[in-house]
């Protein structure tokens, strides 16, 4: 009892107690082993990947109308979006349907837990994990390891199908704002058209340079045979033989006065509509220039998204592993034997420690 306090005492008692501590180390150690050796093979399997920029999608990057180079690779913000993605109830319950996991895991689908537990047992099978280099690292578990490397592969693929449909998503937005703005286009640019033929039509405009040059060319033929006829006739109105003459330039007189004045008339209405149909013309030259670049912008935009493009750029795929992953059925009884030692130990320095003492008395009192 004079060691008791002191470290020699420890050890003495230790000894003392070999016995028992061995036998509890061993009977452990008997438990650990058969215990592991029930218990289920688990096999990792891991595919690697980056997430890609969203500017693959865009119609400049498909068909190269940007002036500078795309980026192939994502943001920090891109790798966070795809494991957000990966960690969606979402993909959950694609693989819960995909790989019948309720069977699989010996689930009953009909009790009300049953969702829960399958997420649950899911969630201890699948990891995602982003590394300090960006990249995406996910991984699945099963007892089978041909169904891990699928399981693993099908998830990969699932998150880049997902990641490509937000796009699509949003670009089908874009395509029915396009459209509508086209076709409110197209009605104006129809409006505009029906006016400018009704215009045209009751100006008599329709090639404002071409009809002034022929007007003012007639008007200045007219006048010009109207001055000659006038100087004609002023000289043969005092020759007596001319008479016949005389009335013959009277009355084509008459007629290119008539026809000064038709002309004077319809250049007029000419000069009147020329102004409003210059206006209208240009208005639906620049409308009809506006609709053509949003269609063809429309059309690129459809292009894209018509195009499948990348959202994940694969380092690496899941393949099948060779080794399993858990349990680690040597460390397993290793830590168990380490474990029982210590509080063997434990155990017999309390009991040697205080075997003296009147239990009874101490607790009547």
């Amino acid at each position: 009892m004079e060691h008791k306090d002191n470290l020699l005492g420890v050890v003495e008692t230790i000894f003392k107690w070999k016995k028992y501590i061995l036998y509890t180390c061993l009977a452990t150690a008997v438990g650990a082993i058969i215990t592991v050796l029930v218990l289920p093979v688990y096999y990792k399997s891991t595919t690697t990947f980056y997430a890609a920029s969203p500017d693959l999608a865009t119609p400049e990057a498909i068909f190269g109308n940007s002036s500078t180079a795309p980026d192939y690779y994502g943001t920090g913000n891109d790798t966070e979006r795809i494991v957000t993605i990966a960690e969606s109830g979402e993909l959950i319950s694609y693989m819960v349907e995909k790989f019948n996991l309720y069977e699989r895991y010996d689930i009953d689908p009909e009790h009300p837990l049953g969702p829960y537990s399958v997420r649950l047992k899911f969630n201890k099978h699948y990891e995602v994990v982003k590394t300090k280099y960006d990249a995406v690292e996910l991984s699945m578990e099963d007892q089978d390891k041909e169904m891990a490397a699928e399981m693993a592969n099908a998830a990969r693929d699932f998150i880049a199908a997902t990641a490509q449909r937000l796009v699509k998503e949003s670009q089908s937005q874009l395509l029915n704002i396009y459209q509508s703005n086209l076709s409110t286009k197209q009605s104006q640019l129809d409006t505009l058209n029906q006016q400018l033929q009704s215009v045209r039509k009751q100006y008599g405009v329709y090639n404002t340079i071409a009809q002034s040059e022929s007007l003012s060319e007639l008007l200045a033929k007219a006048e010009s045979k109207l001055y000659n006829s006038q100087a004609k006739l002023e000289a043969y109105q005092n020759v007596a033989s001319r008479r016949d003459s005389v009335r013959n330039l009277q009355a084509a007189i008459k007629g290119y006065e008539n026809e000064i004045l038709k002309l004077n008339e319809r250049l007029d209405i000419f000069n009147q509509g020329m102004a409003k149909v210059e206006v209208m013309y240009r208005i639906q030259e620049q409308t009809s220039e506006i609709l053509a670049e949003d269609q063809e912008r429309y059309k690129q935009i459809k292009a894209a998204y018509d195009t499948d493009f990348p959202t994940v750029m694969l380092l690496e795929a899941a393949q099948v592993p060779v080794i399993k992953s858990r349990p680690k059925r040597s460390l397993i009884v290793v830590a168990s034997v380490l474990v029982a030692f210590v509080f063997s130990v434990i155990g017999v320095l309390i009991f040697d420690t205080y075997k003296d003492v009147d239990w009874k008395k101490v607790l009547d009192i």
